[in-house]
């Protein structure tokens, strides 16, 4: 049986916020950690019947960014729900979501922006 490993590290300042996130996994054509701003980790618990994750995102992590790192997570989710369950319906309704929810933010960001 094969094997990989990922590796997550993350520097934290004094106040433990992270101020920096590095991945590495084996296996990959990559050989350096590589940098994030945001990282979202979900493991599903079968036995308790819950996710337990970890979402971590550093100072230098933009509103507008985290808007995209969500936009694309959803989306993604979404493409994920389908490859395992088939069911076009909910993937277009989480892509809908998705759109909707990125549309209303970059409305509220340009109003804001207006006022400002």
């Amino acid at each position: 049986m094969q094997e990989s490993t990922i590796t997550i590290d993350v520097q934290l300042d004094p106040d433990k916020v992270p101020s920096n996130i590095y991945w590495r996994a084996s296996g990959s054509t990559v050989e350096e950690a590589q940098q994030a701003k945001a990282m979202m980790l979900a493991f599903w618990d079968g036995a308790d019947k819950t996710a337990m994750r970890i979402d971590l995102w550093t100072k230098e992590m933009m509103v507008d960014e985290m808007a995209d790192f969500f936009y694309q997570t959803f989306m993604t989710m979404a493409d994920t729900f389908h490859r395992a369950t088939r069911n076009d319906d909910m993937m277009k309704d989480m892509k809908n979501f998705a759109k909707d929810f990125y549309n209303k933010f970059r409305e509220q960001q340009m109003k804001e922006n207006a006022a400002g």
